[in-house]
């Protein structure tokens, strides 16, 4: 793709190694495959979201989506159509990319692995499929302050507060665990400015969401507006350097993270000890008020301490957490 800038061709070897991913892990189904003459063409069906039955073309960090269908029936009637005599049944082959990669990481998968002596890190707590949805329904029918908006289409959904001032948007297409599929914003009033924003990604566990959407309908009365409070009491390891300040769970399982000088990700929580591969993330702007910082990290030592923790070197507790700049001014303008 030489026409493609430097930007365009992240994009479109991302959107690939997904697709890959999806393969791999069971997520995308293949029925059929032919080679069209220039390269390999594919029909299949992931195991969930709204468009689930695709045509795919390409190979390696090429192959991306070309059509989406109604029906499995119909996307493989259109293949064979398509590429008649071609079709064979099931993936295609491994192209020699694949192989070498496959070679490269497990030259000898009949050898047994290696006994080391540290345990493995925990795995993070992370939602699987159709949890989200499964949440919002019964979050909905539960709540009556809340009510459920469907968009032209079938992608979204979108959840209203009574005050018209905060909404929810789920995007029902993200089916990596790193795509985002919660937008929550609260406004200043029902045609306001914007006040602060959140964005989730589909990994994300289901306690974290509830705990955000439960602060937006019923703000507790009082509360600490302190996020390192929790995490302090809980031995979550700090880190600071004047660029940002990261909390660490001791086993490794979550990471609060704070860039002082960042407007649209300034905090971000997110499952594992790597921000450049989480399992799923949380990214809030600015000026999110502190008090749900607070719920939210609170939430987050529970979340981190109920899961049994790998063997990891204990670090000495520091005598008081970093000083946290004075929040901005956030008016609420909903009242209850």
């Amino acid at each position: 793709m030489p026409w493609c800038t430097r930007e365009e061709i992240r994009a479109v070897s991302a959107a690939a190694q997904r697709i890959h991913d999806d393969i791999a892990e069971g997520r995308l189904v293949i029925h059929a495959h032919a080679h069209d003459g220039h390269t390999t063409v594919a029909v299949g069906t992931y195991t969930s979201g709204v468009h689930r039955h695709v045509h795919l073309h390409g190979e390696d960090h090429l192959r991306q989506i070309t059509h989406y269908r109604s029906t499995e029936a119909e996307a493989l009637a259109e293949f064979h159509q398509l590429y008649s005599v071609a079709v064979r049944p099931g993936p295609a082959p491994l192209t020699d990319l694949e192989r070498t990669v496959r070679h490269v990481l497990g030259a000898n998968p009949q050898q047994p692995e290696r006994q080391t002596t540290s345990a493995a890190p925990a795995e993070p707590p992370a939602a699987g499929p159709g949890e989200h949805e499964a949440f919002l329904d019964a979050f909905l029918e539960a709540t009556s302050s809340w009510e459920k908006y469907r968009t032209w289409g079938d992608e979204t959904t979108v959840a209203s507060h009574e005050s018209l001032t905060v909404r929810a948007v789920l995007d029902h297409e993200a089916r990596h665990r790193t795509d985002v599929a919660w937008t929550i914003a609260e406004y200043d009033g029902p045609v306001g400015e914007r006040l602060w924003h959140t964005t989730l990604t589909a990994g994300t566990p289901v306690p974290l969401i509830h705990t955000l959407l439960q602060h937006l309908d019923t703000p507790p009365p009082t509360s600490t507006s302190d996020p390192y409070e929790a995490l302090q009491d809980a031995g979550w390891y700090p880190a600071s350097n004047p660029a940002r300040t990261t909390w660490q769970a001791p086993d490794r399982t979550l990471t609060f993270d704070h860039v002082p000088h960042a407007q649209a990700d300034r905090w971000t929580l997110y499952g594992g000890d790597d921000l450049n591969r989480p399992a799923w993330s949380i990214r809030l702007s600015a000026t999110v008020p502190h008090d749900l910082l607070a719920q939210l990290t609170a939430e987050a030592v529970d979340l981190a301490t109920a899961r049994p923790r790998a063997s990891a070197p204990a670090a000495p507790r520091p005598a008081s957490a970093p000083a946290l700049p004075p929040p901005p001014p956030v008016q609420r303008s909903r009242h209850r």
